[in-house]
């Protein structure tokens, strides 16, 4: 791949996030795919992630909708923070489940930016919806190196 493509500036940059990004890593994230204003991670519901009814608890959903956010909304190598979400919840996942989260620009201007992320069950079936607003504070991700 062109060390020059979009694609590889989006993948340099998730890399280096998710080197320092250890509340992904604590919750066993896995960045499936990132490009130009995209990215999709992954992860497996454990045990640990249970609320009192016995299904994933709402704050795990939203670590993982925040975290393929993230990663798309950093993607163009403009380091970005959000400056709002929300999330809908659709579906209860239960333990074992393999939700994958595909965030995916709607509107980046200059500074602020709108995101959309859904949360798939490993059937397919949707588990959640979450917005996200995203502020570009001024830096590069990877400083000159981009």
């Amino acid at each position: 791949m062109n060390a020059n493509t979009p694609r590889a500036l989006a993948q340099r940059c998730a890399e280096q996030m998710f080197q320092q990004d250890t509340c992904a890593q604590a919750m066993g994230m896995h960045i499936d795919a990132v490009d130009a204003g995209y990215a999709q991670v992954s992860m497996t519901v454990g045990p640990q992630m249970l609320n009192g009814h016995q299904t994933c608890h709402g704050g795990q959903l939203f670590s993982l909708a925040d975290t393929a956010f993230a990663y798309a909304c950093n993607s163009q190598g403009l380091a970005a923070v959000a400056s709002g979400c929300s999330i809908d919840f659709v579906r209860p996942a239960l333990a074992g489940d393999r939700l994958t989260a595909s965030a995916a620009v709607r509107h980046q201007g200059k500074a602020t930016g709108l995101y959309d992320v859904e949360i798939v069950n490993q059937r397919g079936k949707t588990v959640a919806w979450f917005r996200g607003r995203a502020h570009r504070l001024g830096h590069r991700i990877l400083g000159d190196q981009a």
